[in-house]
């Protein structure tokens, strides 16, 4: 779901740099530097890691794998996730967990897309926002009776 006719850029944003093919855009690897807020307590985190984006062995999707280390409350832990992407004909994706649940289509193709992504009470609503070829931003923002709280992203290609 996209509103970015709905959500202009930040003052001070960097303009969007529009990507014809997201899954193409995205290959390779990535450095991840994350923050994480908790709006609720004032807790603050980081997330330093990597990002690949690779062959599955399964034409239909490409992997997205993170790895790093999570800083939160004052301990350092391993984390990371996996995510399928799903090229479309038209240069979109569809992004789906692991386990084939559908988490947000992707539309990189005026370099910024929103999204929102109800899971169970809480809402997720993500901004991704490409700044040139070697770097995108993520944003998301959380929501609900479990979650109120703010995660950073900056992905630069390595």
């Amino acid at each position: 779901m996209s509103s970015t006719a709905h959500d202009p850029l930040p003052a001070g944003a960097p303009a969007p740099h529009p990507v014809p093919d997201a899954v193409a855009y995205l290959g390779g690897q990535w450095a991840v530097d994350r923050t994480l807020l908790d709006l609720a307590t004032g807790t603050e985190g980081a997330f330093r890691g990597t990002a690949a984006f690779r062959a599955s062995g399964d034409p239909a999707y490409v992997l997205h794998v993170e790895d790093g280390e999570l800083t939160w409350n004052g301990t350092v832990n391993r984390a990371g996730r996996t995510l399928r992407l799903y090229p479309g004909p038209d240069g979109t994706a569809e992004v789906t967990f692991t386990d084939g649940r559908f988490f947000h289509s992707l539309d990189l193709r005026t370099g910024r897309w929103n999204v929102r992504h109800p899971c169970a009470d809480d809402l997720y609503e993500g901004t991704f926002t490409v700044v040139s070829r070697d770097e995108w931003h993520l944003r998301w923002r959380t929501t609900g009776p479990a979650k109120d709280q703010l995660h950073r992203s900056v992905y630069r290609r390595r």
